[in-house]
């Protein structure tokens, strides 16, 4: 792959992009060219990054949603396909960690609301624009995952099983798709010096971590126009694919 792809022209779309990956993430395609339509709850952080992009001599629109409001996501697809008829990325980035807690103890309200962030949004804004992947010449879908739904560790089901879900999606999707010119790819950014991470292990030094932005310029060349894997996952932190073992 290479290193820092040419998105010129290319529009994507990255949802959780006021901090963390997703913000970083959003900056550095910009810088390769792309048009990115940024979305996030937090206006704060978006118009953070709509500065910072400017300022590079790129592009954004901003999009303040909360990934909940499923008609949101529905009409953000039917916006894109009026103004670019097209959509060439999508990082589907946006998440919630619930609670570490033992699963006994995880309130009904914090479960749903991770199931509803992590996996029923994520399938809402995969429905919304898969449509518009297929009208790219080069549709790429970054889907980001986490070592916990492997890992399943103690006191981490909700946010292991929303992962696990996700990545059961992608993979379906990509099986869909193998034979057009949509990849879809999960990534498994590993451990980052992000708020989520902070919160889950709030004893840990973060300068012990990456950067977000180190994750991020790992994860830009898989929306490259000549990438040709899908239904793969990708180690970020350690920049290796893993390839699913598909049943008989």
């Amino acid at each position: 792959m290479p290193d820092i792809p040419d998105l010129s022209g290319r529009v994507a779309l990255v949802t959780g992009a006021s901090r963390g990956i997703g913000y970083q993430i959003a900056k550095q395609m910009a810088a390769a060219g792309a048009h990115v339509v940024a979305v996030a709850r937090t206006v704060g952080g978006l118009e953070e990054l709509d500065d910072e992009i400017k300022a590079a001599g790129g592009q954004a629109t901003l999009v303040p949603l909360d990934l909940t409001d499923m008609q949101g996501i529905d009409r953000l697809g039917g916006a894109i396909h009026e103004r670019w008829g097209k959509l060439d990325i999508l990082v589907a980035n946006a998440a919630v960690l619930g609670v570490i807690a033992p699963i006994g103890h995880v309130e009904a309200k914090v479960f749903d609301k991770v199931m509803a962030v992590n996996v029923t949004s994520t399938w809402r804004v995969i429905r919304s624009v898969d449509p518009l992947l297929r009208q790219s010449d080069a549709g790429r879908a970054i889907i980001l995952s986490s070592g916990a739904a492997h890992s399943a560790r103690a006191f981490w089901a909700p946010y292991a099983a929303s992962k696990a879900a996700v990545e059961a999606l992608a993979r379906s999707w990509a099986d869909e798709t193998k034979n057009t010119k949509l990849r879809v790819n999960c990534v498994d950014p590993g451990t980052t010096r992000t708020a989520m991470r902070a919160q889950a292990v709030p004893g840990e030094d973060p300068s012990t971590l990456p950067h977000p932005a180190e994750i991020a310029e790992k994860i830009l060349p898989l929306a490259s126009p000549e990438l040709s894997e899908t239904g793969k996952i990708y180690l970020a932190k350690h920049g290796r694919w893993v390839s699913y073992r598909m049943p008989e």
